[in-house]
């Protein structure tokens, strides 16, 4: 079980297309159409109440590659003749791994799923073995791949997944068979196979599995979450009313570049299409400024390390600037990080807010491709609230909820929506139709039409965590006000030898605000006391180093500087001095080296594998505390 901490935003686009007469007729049939049931409802649904020019597209190197929504509906519909003409039975599982978001991944998603298919997405950073578990366990019987790299990963294991008929290729491999290859059998479908598409759609329930997620899991193997198309699809009509509102017949554009195998980012997707957004897919997280520059959306998600990456960046560039500008740009953040939401502040603050604003803030939303901007999505993990009162001040929209793979994912969202949605340092209040409990021990417990089936072909784990229709999150947590505030995972809580409760994720999220940390683990269970392990900001350690006439040491060299060290540990004791006795800082370790997907200490959604860095820093940690 995964916790997600996020927010969102939506546009909307009016814009229409020409109808051709030919489709017309089916058209008439969708006019009255109420609100999506099923998850391949939703491109029907934009197709009837307002067809876009441009509903996706993505660069592809140079040569985009643009869908209107008729065309998205068409090649949909060939995708799901194409998969029956091949062979694909109702309830068959078809994996797909990208490792950027893309059109093909799209239409395949709906496409299986109007065949009566129900599809694995899985995240292109798992190993081979995780591979062969996964395909085993869903016993998928096609898998779509996005590149040459990922065919041959999967290709490498093929033999040892026995249900697996064939890889395809979005782009050209040799050796690989194409996905235009489904496309095209589709495109040559007779009357008996479109008359069993027809059937096959209409026999769809929203009730039935659609997906089957595997969670990128801390510990063990990761778990196969059921959600059926009720599950995501009310989870996304919910999500609108929260939404900023929408300035009819105005162009709207969103950014997609976090994986859409994530529930999070491919939820959006669908409440994008409902809300007739255009999407604009990014080429990869490393190229978010350039895709930001080209697209100029009004809203995007993005992960919590990429907005520290981007306030650290802010900060650095306008203290960098000297003399008058620095003075004027800092006054302007310390503006900034005072933000309350429905201006709680006062008269006078918002005054200088404005001015703020007007002389830093509107030439930092320039530089960085945002002066449409709406709202961010921040998702995968606690977004500082720091930040939140940062880019909120900065008149960049920051919208924090919470969900989890198993909620589908929303339970609640802070909301600018109007006034008393949001606070800062919660999650905001639950969504429609959602109630939470808390339990004795403080565990959030979830109940509503999100929640998961279960997870695929494992009661014994489902039944640990479904108990008489609740949710159990293993988030700890509170209510205050109607605000749901997380504390902490009720799993990574330990106990030091002296019997005193440490929630590691509280001091982490602190430390973080620390320039000079890029990431940092809090460790101390059965210990005398808390201690973290910590990896650098190398840039930012450079500028100090700069600013301080001395050479900066390569990274693997800073733990043996303990000038830096010392330093490091200053800043730290400073910003857990707030933090009971028992829960402050007493010793810390400057790591030679960043935690890593491939190097086995972060999952594929960012998040620290705690066991593995525990085992891989055993010696250092024994150090720690001798």
């Amino acid at each position: 079980m995964q916790s997600r901490v996020f927010c969102f935003s939506s546009v909307g686009h009016t814009a229409k297309v020409q109808i051709p007469s030919t489709t017309l007729g089916r058209l008439n049939s969708l006019i009255n159409m109420d609100k999506p049931t099923r998850l391949f409802d939703f491109p029907r649904y934009q197709l009837a109440n307002g067809p876009l020019e441009v509903m996706m597209t993505m660069p592809n190197g140079g040569n985009p590659i643009t869908y209107s929504t008729q065309q998205f509906v068409d090649e949909m519909d060939r995708v799901s003749l194409g998969l029956i003409s091949m062979g694909l039975e109702p309830g068959d599982r078809v994996a797909l791994i990208s490792h950027n978001n893309r059109c093909e991944w799209n239409l395949m998603d709906h496409g299986t799923l109007q065949a009566g298919g129900i599809d694995v997405p899985i995240y292109p950073t798992m190993t081979p073995e995780d591979y062969v578990y996964i395909l085993n366990h869903s016993e998928a019987k096609y898998c779509f791949v996005s590149n040459a790299e990922l065919f041959e990963k999967v290709n490498s294991v093929k033999d040892q997944v026995s249900s697996l008929e064939a890889v395809f290729s979005f782009e050209n491999v040799p050796g690989a068979r194409n996905w235009s290859e489904v496309v095209e059998a589709g495109r040559q479908a007779g009357d008996d196979v479109k008359a069993t598409l027809e059937q096959r759609r209409n026999a769809v329930s929203p009730t039935e599995m659609a997906t089957i997620i595997y969670t990128s899991g801390t510990t063990g193997r990761p778990k196969g979450v059921m959600l059926s198309h009720q599950n995501v699809t009310q989870n996304t009509l919910v999500a609108i009313p929260r939404m900023p509102a929408r300035d009819p017949g105005a162009e709207y554009r969103v950014l997609s570049f976090l994986p859409c195998c994530h529930i999070f980012e491919r939820m959006l997707h669908y409440l994008y299409i409902s809300e007739g957004a255009m999407i604009h897919f990014g080429e990869s997280l490393e190229t978010v400024k350039e895709d930001l520059a080209a697209a100029q959306p009004h809203m995007f998600t993005a992960v919590p390390r990429l907005l520290e990456k981007f306030y650290d960046g802010i900060v650095a560039k306008g203290r960098a600037a000297g003399g008058v500008k620095s003075a004027i740009f800092n006054w302007a953040v310390n503006i900034a990080l005072q933000w309350e939401p429905d201006g709680q502040n006062g008269a006078f603050y918002e005054w200088k807010l404005g001015i703020a604003r007007k002389l830093v803030f509107d030439k930092v939303k320039e530089a960085l491709g945002l002066t449409q901007i709406m709202a961010v999505a921040s998702g995968s993990a606690a977004l500082a609230p720091r930040l939140t009162r940062f880019f909120n001040g900065a008149d960049i929209s920051i919208y924090e909820g919470y969900g989890l793979t198993e909620t589908s994912p929303v339970v609640s969202v802070n909301s600018l929506n109007g006034s008393g949605l949001l606070r800062v340092g919660t999650v905001g209040k639950l969504v429609a139709n959602t109630e939470v409990n808390i339990a004795e021990d403080g565990e959030i417990m979830v109940k509503g039409p999100q929640v998961m089936m279960g997870y695929y072909r494992d009661e014994e784990k489902t039944n640990e965590v479904l108990k008489d229709g609740w949710f159990h999150t293993g988030d700890i947590g509170v209510i205050e006000d109607g605000f749901l505030r997380i504390t902490d995972r009720k799993k990574e809580m330990f106990k030091t030898s002296g019997g005193k409760y440490v929630a590691p994720q509280l001091l982490e999220n602190a430390i973080k605000a620390s320039r000079f940390v890029e990431q940092v683990m809090v460790i101390g269970e059965s210990r005398k006391h808390p201690a973290a392990l910590v990896v650098p900001d190398m840039a930012y350690l450079e500028e100090w180093c700069k600013r301080h006439d001395r050479v900066c040491p390569a990274m693997a060299d800073v733990p043996k500087d303990e000038e830096i060290c010392h330093r490091i540990m200053q800043d730290i004791e400073g910003l857990v001095a707030s933090f009971a006795s028992w829960e402050r800082i007493k010793k810390i370790e400057v790591l030679p080296e960043a935690f890593t997907i491939d190097g086995g200490e972060l999952t594929p959604t960012l998040k620290l594998k705690r066991k593995p860095i525990l085992a891989k820093y055993g010696d250092l940690i024994e150090g720690i505390y001798t």
